[in-house]
């Protein structure tokens, strides 16, 4: 009987998170209390929780993971009526709730290697799991009872402790814990009450945006900003995980340690990893911003690599992969992170391109094919799929894996011929995959654009998604932009549109000696000098541009021809044309802020950020219509006075120009028409918080996918 009031408890509060409105349903509330026997309570969810200190006092407790410790327990098994939740290692009230909606039998305990499966992941030394016991409970106050008490009616009413039934070996998290509201009044007024002060404080407080699917995210690539970052992987790594942990996910990134990060400290953790034959001990750093987790992993291969994070020999660059993903895979057991490890319960691992592909393969030959980290989910992200991992057939042995999984990197192509492929066994092993927009999503499944994979993603296309990336919107923003706070820039909103971007173009007139003239329309381009970036189309074009009045400034670094061909541009037309060769993060700012125009003749984009970052700031892109900008540039329609900018539908000089010619055309002689551009562009949400939303729905999809 207790069991089954507790599995009624467990119910009524997901119904309270579910609601989509709550003042609609506060009828059906207060009957649901009354029917409980609240006379009058506030009733606080787990979440609520996760305002309270990162060192406040454990729920459920366990032996911490000794410092230089391996293979210990992480987890003990708790129990309730419904489903099996988890006592996650060092687990503390900060703690995410195992949310019970489905799918049952949720257990989750700390992946016990046998020696076989150590021997296949390839830690070294004591690696094998020892059994500890069941971790003991530590209770708040309460007196034993049911999971609801009558309380008494006076001046306060007051609702005990609900405290779930649990197994005498096996306890579990309370589930929900109700505070006192004071009410002078009747016990079915006090009911009335208690619906309304739920109501008002969801209405104030908004609680987990994620409800009852709060989940434990980890996020692993080869770069983050701004530790380290050489594109736009960097970025999406630097702010997706803020935008998931604002909405109430528990999220962690993980990356290498290339260099000497402030932020970071040491954990005391060590393991031991078998790459190749040779041995790697493996440290983990940690820093906790803007409420996430980064762990970052140290290990000889990954020194002194922060300014070539990609280079090195072929064979140096797969080790240090191997021996990344290893160790990635095993952070949630042994990076305490705020004093707790995140352990594998309502776990999802977001991995990123190539480098970190094969992590959903480890999870599933080490650790799910074995038995463990049974609810343990994936999601493989790809952000350009023309870097696979490729290599000969003889790689496949570096990776440490059972015989039958070489079928999994096999591939033939007309191109590589036979050869061993990392990105394909990613595709194939994750549970979901996700692109970073639906138009690329379209290009990969056609032989041109999918690079040699198109029929794998065909074969795999049930659980593909696009989702187009977001902007940081403390970074880029030009109400905040700290490099328009000197030089006579200026910040400036779109009620100030008008002012403070003249403003800013005149200040990066001056800044790069061109002439200070606000009638003339300003060009930008901002990109890696390289074929796919199209800066060679710009080159093409240069006679044509130069012939108009405009003014062009470009911005890269790359192949040494192309940083010669744009010193070449400025040097034959240094009235009109700027060309900084190199990278500036405040220069990359002003220009998006300054300049009336941004060029991106790309050959193929997966997403973008650029034009993202110059819709944000009120300039109008002209782009080839390609992945990710046919997805986020609408084409201007003057009749409807719709779209965003102007699209060309080949990566050719001329049909760039063809495109340009009617956007100055605009620009000149339709202000009315540039203005709603101009306000169509600022308009927009395109923050990191409405595709964290897509994300989501996403991890849910991994999460309950058997």
């Amino acid at each position: 009987m207790a069991g089954a009031t507790s599995s009624s408890s467990v119910s009524l509060i997901l119904i309270l998170v579910a609601s989509s409105s709550p003042r609609r349903s506060r009828g059906r509330v207060g009957i649901a209390l009354r029917s409980y026997g609240y006379s009058g309570a506030e009733l606080r969810l787990h979440w609520a929780r996760r305002g309270s200190s990162r060192d406040g006092p454990a729920v459920v407790r366990a032996a911490a993971v000794p410092a230089g410790g391996e293979g210990e327990d992480a987890a003990a098994v708790g129990k309730s009526s419904s489903s099996k939740a988890v006592a996650v290692q060092g687990s503390e009230s900060k703690t995410q709730a195992v949310y019970s909606t489905s799918p049952p039998k949720t257990a989750t305990s700390a992946p016990k290697q046998n020696q076989s499966a150590a021997k296949q992941n390839g830690t070294v030394g004591s690696s094998s799991a020892s059994k500890s016991p069941a971790p003991a409970v530590s209770e708040s106050k309460a007196e034993p009872s049911a999971p609801v008490t009558k309380t008494e009616t006076d001046a306060s009413a007051k609702v005990e402790e609900l405290k779930p039934s649990v197994d005498d070996a096996k306890p579990v998290e309370s589930i929900g814990i109700p505070e006192p509201v004071d009410a002078k009044v009747d016990a079915a007024a006090a009911t009335d009450a208690a619906a309304s002060a739920a109501d008002d404080t969801e209405d104030k407080e908004h609680g987990p945006l994620a409800g009852p699917n709060v989940m434990n995210v980890v996020v692993v690539a080869s770069e983050c900003a701004p530790f380290c970052k050489t594109g736009g992987l960097g970025d999406v790594v630097g702010a997706l995980p803020k935008a998931l942990a604002r909405r109430g996910h528990r999220v962690m990134v993980v990356i290498p340690r290339y260099g000497e990060y402030a932020e970071a400290r040491d954990l005391g953790v060590r393991r031991r990893y078998r790459v190749a034959g040779q041995d790697s001990e493996v440290t983990y750093f940690h820093s906790y911003i803007d409420g996430v987790d980064f762990v970052f992993i140290e290990a000889p291969p990954f020194r002194h690599r922060h300014n070539d994070i990609y280079g090195g020999e072929r064979s140096d660059v797969l080790k240090r992969i191997i021996l990344f993903c290893k160790a990635a895979v095993e952070v949630p057991w042994y990076a305490p992170c705020g004093g707790t490890v995140y352990g594998d319960g309502n776990l999802v691992f977001i991995a990123n391109d190539w480098h970190t592909a094969l992590l959903p393969v480890y999870l599933k030959a080490y650790y799910r094919d074995n038995g463990l980290m049974q609810y343990a989910r994936s999601v493989l992200v790809i952000h350009n799929i023309a870097h696979q991992g490729r290599g000969p057939v003889d790689d496949f042995v570096n990776f440490d894996l059972p015989e039958h999984y070489i079928d999994h990197f096999k591939l033939y192509d007309n191109i590589g011929g036979e050869h061993c492929n990392v990105f394909a066994a990613g595709l194939k092993m994750a549970d979901q995959v996700v692109t970073v927009s639906n138009g690329y999503l379209w290009e990969l499944r056609t032989s041109e654009g999918g690079w040699g994979l198109h029929d794998i993603i065909n074969q795999n296309d049930w659980k593909l998604q696009g989702i187009v990336n977001g902007i940081d919107m403390s970074e880029w923003n030009p109400a905040v932009d700290v490099h328009l706070h000197s030089d006579e820039y200026t910040n400036y909103t779109f009620e100030t549109l008008d002012t403070g971007k003249r403003q800013c173009k005149a200040a990066l007139q001056r800044q790069l000696g061109l002439q200070v003239r606000d009638d003339v329309p300003l060009i930008g381009f901002i990109g890696r000098l390289d074929h796919q970036k199209g800066v060679d189309i710009i080159a093409d074009a240069i006679h044509w541009i130069a012939g108009q009045d405009v003014q062009l400034v470009m911005l890269g670094t790359g192949r040494p021809d192309l940083e010669d061909m744009l010193r070449r541009c400025e040097a034959e037309h240094s009235d009109k044309v700027r060309a900084w060769v190199g990278f500036s993060v405040p220069l990359a700012h002003r220009i998006t802020a300054g300049a009336d125009v941004l060029l991106m003749p790309s050959r193929f984009e997966p997403c973008g950020l650029n034009q993202l970052y110059a819709m944000a700031y009120g300039t109008v892109p002209v782009v080839h219509a390609v992945g990710g900008l046919r997805d986020t540039v609408a084409p201007f329609d003057p009749f409807n006075d719709t779209g965003l900018g102007w699209t060309f539908d080949r990566a050719e000089a001329n049909r760039m120009i063809d495109a340009l010619s009617h956007c100055l055309n605009t620009f000149r002689n339709y202000k009315e028409s540039w203005r709603g551009l101009e306000a169509r562009g600022m308009a927009q949400d395109l923050s990191w918080d409405h595709a964290a939303v897509l994300y989501e729905d996403v991890l849910v999809k991994a999460k309950y996918q058997w």
